[in-house]
């Protein structure tokens, strides 16, 4: 019997437990599920593993470059600085926690087709990057407050099941709004965003004109490339930042910041200025790699998902990512990336002069992706219940809240609330942080407190959709779209499943086309 235990103890230890390898069985199951063929079944689970192990590459890159500029914070400001990039922080807590966050996601996507199938809440959630993150941060925030590998598989898994239906439809009436039509749902994590830009844009935007009757420069259109401007925004908050650092400390001290880049300070100011610009890139490339291995992986993990919840949940409403309100209204759009980039702007100025000296909280920086993609969909919320004004002021409140929100959710991230990185979006940080409040609580107390917290959210979400949603209410002012969407909803899901974060969808009939995928 000892050779059969030792068969036993190496799939456990040497497979199971190793987050690529688990990642591919799965992938393997779902597609000979789907009667795949034998080739393409091991082809797909060999692409999903080498996609995990691209994560984790990517995520060594974006560490490297984050660790100089989290030096010239802390020597400039004296307070802990962050950038917010879900993929770089899920990167990270690959080599800790890959297969209790594999685990959970595939537990989580089971309870979310259960509960759309037995209860109103019918919407299935195929935004496969954001199970993905969604999975990461419980995992972090349950391991972190104490609880056990299978209270955070199990437990864990039934949050995100419960957060997968209950997100789309708060946010349901707000988006019917956007799209004419009950088509399609929102299925992205920056759920909190577009519901205050949508509530906003009512109370701000009375007679006031629509986005699409303004006219933009086409100059600005290049920062839709993701890779684009994570590396821009990457350079210029590390110029901005060396050159603090250097007026503060000056050359002797300053020059020291790279050291760890390459094993050698810089030597002159030339020199200096210039691998701050390729720390900044390499950033870029770092989070290019993640989001290559990350659509590695979903591009054969979700189309498997998608099949089994056609079967499961026939009928159902597709949940899908931010983008697919992009094509009813573009200049809604730029206007959102633009005031959400202005508001996290303000709230860094904020944090700096009042909310770190007073309550020690990190200093979130605004990226440009970020504010972009949520900062853009809050645009579109806007402007369909108010206008330009609603466009306008409702992403501003975006972009404080994946500000503040961030910095919050640093507390309840323990040692990975080091890491110069955090989720970025709205509803990973207003869940996370309650969710660690209550974790603070020792042992079975803490995990039933943290589930009769998901439980309240399914009834809320229950009562908004039978109460609200089922009765055809729609938020009044503003602007619907000019042409109802009628995109196929199966052909929408495969795309933002086959090309992962932020994909490109099927834009509605007569709209233009969304902007291209990062």
């Amino acid at each position: 019997m000892d050779w059969l235990i030792a068969i036993a103890k190496f799939l456990v230890n040497e497979i199971l437990s190793q987050p690529a390898y688990l990642i591919g069985i799965i992938t393997a199951v779902g597609l000979a599920a789907l009667k795949k063929s034998v080739g393409q079944t091991i082809g797909g689970a060999i692409k999903a593993t080498l996609g995990l192990l691209l994560v984790g590459a990517g995520a060594g890159l974006v560490s490297s470059a984050l660790e100089p500029l989290g030096r010239m914070i802390q020597g400039t400001t004296g307070a802990h600085g962050v950038i917010p990039t879900n993929e770089a922080i899920v990167g990270i807590a690959q080599t800790q926690f890959g297969a209790r966050v594999a685990w959970l996601m595939i537990v989580g996507f089971l309870i979310s087709l259960l509960l759309a199938r037995f209860t109103p809440l019918r919407y299935v959630f195929l935004t496969g990057h954001h199970m993905l993150f969604m999975a990461t941060l419980l995992t972090i925030v349950m391991a972190t407050a104490g609880q056990g590998s299978v209270a955070v598989v199990l437990g864990g898994g039934v949050l995100l099941g419960i957060l997968l239906v209950a997100l789309p439809a708060f946010a349901h009436p707000w988006t019917k709004k956007v799209t004419g039509n009950d088509n399609v749902a929102m299925g992205h994590f920056g759920t909190a965003g577009y519901i205050v830009s949508g509530a906003a844009g009512r109370l701000v935007g009375k007679r006031s004109r629509s986005t699409e009757d303004m006219k933009l420069p086409e100059g600005l259109r290049f920062l839709r490339d993701s890779m684009v401007a994570t590396a821009l925004s990457m350079v210029l908050i590390y110029l901005v930042m060396s050159l603090l650092f250097l007026g503060k400390v000056g050359e002797s001290e300053a020059f020291k910041a790279f050291a760890g880049a390459d094993g050698t300070p810089a030597t002159d100011a030339g020199d200096y200025i210039m691998e701050s610009v390729m720390q900044g890139l390499q950033f870029g490339i770092g989070v290019a790699v993640i989001l290559f291995g990350v659509r590695t992986i979903l591009g054969e993990l979700v189309p498997a998902f998608q099949g089994i919840a056609r079967r499961v949940v026939p009928g159902a409403k597709p949940a899908l990512d931010a983008p697919i309100v992009f094509p009813y209204a573009q200049n809604a759009v730029l206007i959102g990336f633009i005031f959400s980039f202005l508001g996290g702007l303000i709230g860094l100025a904020t944090l700096i002069w009042v909310f770190n000296p007073a309550f020690g909280l990190a200093l979130v920086l605004p990226g440009l992706v970020p504010h972009f993609f949520t900062g853009g969909a809050a645009g579109v919320y806007g402007n369909a219940t108010g206008g330009r004004r609603g466009a306008a002021v409702g992403s501003f409140l975006n972009g404080l809240l994946i500000t503040f929100l961030p910095a919050i959710l640093l507390k309840a991230l323990g040692s990975f609330g080091e890491a110069n990185t955090t989720f970025g979006d709205a509803d990973f940080g207003w869940f996370g942080a309650i969710l660690g409040t209550i974790g603070k609580v020792d042992g079975s107390l803490g995990l039933i407190g943290m589930l009769t917290f998901g439980g309240i959210i399914l009834a809320g979400a229950w009562i908004m959709q039978t109460k609200v949603v089922n009765r055809g209410w729609v938020p009044g002012g503003g602007h619907t779209a000019a042409v109802p969407a009628q995109p196929d909803a199966g052909a929408t899901a495969a795309a933002s499943a086959g090309t992962g974060t932020y994909a490109r969808i099927a834009p509605p009939r007569g709209a233009p086309a969304p902007p291209p995928a990062p």
